[in-house]
């Protein structure tokens, strides 16, 4: 704002009349100049200001860039595969964790240490911008051959070990997956789950050891600690739970298939075996197996597969089709159709907060079995030249 004066004129001779046009001029022009510089020095502040936030935000670009340069560095590390946490004192926790069905899960804790195996992992398909996605591997197989599969025997929750041929199943499996990497195994509570998996990884290039997780009381998990650095490097954690466990067959478990099936008639012992929500007597349906092997999918697993470990499952008929009906979203339609053959491993992979089916190796070899993701490709790699 300009000065302005009211001077009364006739009291001014010409000299000072001049004098104070001249003050009055200079004394405007420096409010004109303070104006003036008040304005400029908005302007550049506001200039600042933007330089400011675009140097902010180059350098968060740049911290995310190197972190996910790390991280997808850190992902292609995959000689080493085993967490010491979950060896530690070598005992994992089966509680339940604070699971939805969004997938925002959380951890499971070594009993023995108190440290977090997991840290508490944001599901990718709920995660904020600029989180990244971690890769991993799931196979799913189910238990070779039992002695009672031998026998056409309703088996159920009734435990049975492999047979001769089972045992050829679960090595030939092995094969077929031993330029996988596998940093976790759960398996049923059931032997013929327990040793498909055991042989499976006696197979597995990499040569580490499973090492069976035991829980059951506070000395188990005392007695059966791992004291080298060196030797939990180089296991494999499995743990075992009843969840996984093949359907209970009720009142039908060890009679003969055949014989039942003349005695009830085939329809009905066709119901009993196929239908989605129909139990066999004293047993359960397939629907109630679902129910507990996806919970503890939910709640134990799939923690392990967003934290970017590669687990195995090593299962039932049942147990394994209720956990690939949520995985692959089917209808309780399209699982009663759903076949699985005995020691033939299905992979999965984990990625962008989807499960990608790649496959049912039925081939003679792992060569043309599995569509290799790149990171599966450089796996290999690394074991080729590892071991020429």
């Amino acid at each position: 704002m300009l000065c302005q004066f009211v001077v009364p004129l006739d009291t001014l001779d010409n000299y000072n009349y001049l004098r104070f046009c001249i003050y009055i001029f200079s004394l405007n022009s420096f409010f004109a100049l303070l104006h003036c510089l008040h304005l400029l020095f908005s302007i550049y502040s506001i200039m600042a200001a933007e330089v400011y936030y675009q140097a902010i935000g180059t350098l968060q670009s740049h911290s995310y860039l190197n972190n996910l340069n790390h991280h997808q560095k850190h992902q292609n590390n995959l000689v080493t595969l085993v967490s010491r946490d979950f060896i530690s004192s070598n005992g994992l926790s089966t509680r339940r964790s604070n699971c939805t069905g969004q997938r925002n899960c959380s951890v499971i804790r070594s009993l023995a240490s108190q440290t977090s195996v997991v840290d508490p992992v944001l599901s990718p398909s709920r995660s904020n911008a600029g989180d990244t996605y971690k890769k991993s591997t799931l196979i799913l197989i189910r238990h070779g051959e039992s002695l009672w599969n031998e026998k056409n025997l309703f088996t159920g929750c009734v435990d049975v070990p492999l047979s001769k041929k089972g045992i050829d199943e679960a090595i030939e499996a092995g094969k077929r997956i031993s330029s996988i990497p596998v940093d976790v195994i759960f398996t049923s509570a059931l032997i013929r789950a327990q040793m498909t998996a055991m042989l499976a990884m006696t197979q597995h290039r990499r040569g580490k050891v499973p090492i069976m997780m035991h829980n059951e009381s506070e000395q188990a998990r005392s007695w059966s600690q791992v004291f080298s650095e060196d030797t939990k490097k180089q296991s494999i954690p499995v743990i075992a739970s009843w969840q996984l466990n093949e359907r209970m067959y009720g009142e039908l478990q060890g009679l003969n298939k055949q014989e039942t099936a003349d005695r009830y008639g085939k329809e009905q012992v066709h119901e009993w075996r196929r239908s989605y929500d129909i139990p066999p007597p004293n047993g359960e349906s397939l629907e109630m197996c679902a129910e507990r092997a996806v919970a503890y999918f939910r709640d134990q697993i799939e923690p392990q597969l967003l934290s970017g470990k590669n687990v195995m499952i090593s299962a039932h008929g049942n147990s394994l089709r209720s956990i690939i009906m949520y995985l692959d979203k089917l209808t309780s339609q399209e699982v009663i159709s759903l076949e699985l053959s005995t020691g033939i491993p299905m992979l999965y992979i984990f990625k962008e907060g989807r499960f990608i089916r790649r496959g049912s190796p039925i081939g003679p070899s792992e060569a043309g079995v599995y569509a290799y993701t790149r990171r599966l490709a450089l796996y290999k790699q690394k074991l080729d030249n590892m071991f020429q």
